[in-house]
C-alpha cells in the first residue's frame, strides 16, 4: 500500500496511508510557509510532538471541526481537554499504540514543551510511525542525542529531521543524526520559515549524499513524495 507524504512547512506534513489523513504538528496560522490554510485542511488523526505554539498549531481548531484524534502525551492531552477537544489518545515516551491506521510510539527528544498559555506540556516527543507502507521517524524538535543509534534500529525508511539550528539540531548535526538512525531517506524540515533559521538545503543534501547511506528527499511546502 502506498503511502503519501506531504509536507505543509516548517514542521507541519500530512501522512495519507491505509485510507486515513495523519497530521503532525499542524502549523498554519501565523505560518508563512504554509502552502494553505488550516479551513483547508483534513484529518483523521493529529499527532503532536510537543508544546509549543508552532506544533501544536492549530490542532484544537482542526480537532474541532473535523472530530480528528488527537494523540500526544498526557499533559498536551489533558489540556487539549481544557480546550474542548473531546476525541483524544494519550501516550508517554516509550509507548506504543495500534491505531487502524498503523503504530505510534513516542520517543525523547531534546527540547522544551510550555504550551502557549504557559502550561505545563509535559516532555518533549519524536514519533514513530510503523505504516503499512514502511517506518517514519519524525524527530520533531530536538538536538543531537546518541540514542538516535537505537531508534535507528527500527529500520527507518523515512527520517524527518530539523535542520534549522538555533532552537534544533542544524545542518551538521542532522548529518550526524542520519549517521545514527541509518535512513534509506531523510527529509529535512523546520527550516527556512523565518531568517532565524534559513539554511542552505541544497549544501545539506550535498552533505547527506557525501557522508552519508541516506537518500535526501528535499519538498518545497506543498509538494509530496511516497514512502
Amino acid at each position: 500500500m502506498v503511502t503519501n507524504i506531504t509536507w505543509l512547512g516548517h514542521s507541519t506534513f500530512q501522512i495519507e496511508t491505509a485510507g486515513k489523513k495523519i497530521l503532525l504538528d499542524p502549523f498554519f496560522t501565523g505560518n508563512p510557509s504554509a502552502p494553505l490554510d488550516a479551513e483547508q485542511v483534513e484529518a483523521d488523526a493529529i499527532i503532536v510532538s510537543h508544546g509549543h505554539g508552532d506544533h501544536v498549531g492549530d490542532t484544537v481548531d482542526i480537532a474541532k471541526r473535523t472530530g480528528a484524534l488527537v494523540i500526544a502525551n498526557f499533559e498536551i492531552i489533558e489540556w487539549m481537554g481544557k480546550q474542548g477537544v473531546e476525541n483524544v489518545h494519550p501516550q508517554h515516551i516509550g509507548g506504543a499504540h495500534q491505531y487502524d491506521f498503523g503504530t505510534v510510539k513516542l520517543t525523547i527528544a531534546h527540547h522544551g514543551s510550555m504550551l502557549p498559555d504557559g502550561s505545563n506540556g509535559g516532555s518533549p516527543c519524536g514519533i514513530l510511525l510503523k505504516l503499512d507502507g514502511g517506518t517514519i521517524y519524525f524527530a520533531a524538535d530536538t538536538g543531537l542525542f546518541y540514542d538516535m543509534k537505537l531508534i535507528g534500529e527500527e529500520g527507518i525508511d523515512m527520517a524527518m529531521l530539523p535542520i534549522g539550528d538555533n532552537f534544533t539540531m542544524g545542518p551538521a548535526d542532522s548529518v550526524k543524526a542520519t549517521r545514527l538512525i541509518q535512513p534509506k531517506r531523510v527529509l529535512p524540515m523546520h527550516y527556512n520559515t523565518w531568517p532565524l533559521i534559513e539554511q542552505d538545503v541544497s549544501a545539506w543534501a550535498d552533505q547527506i549524499r557525501g557522508q552519508t547511506a541516506a537518500e535526501p528527499v528535499v519538498l518545497q511546502p506543498g509538494e509530496s513524495c511516497s514512502l
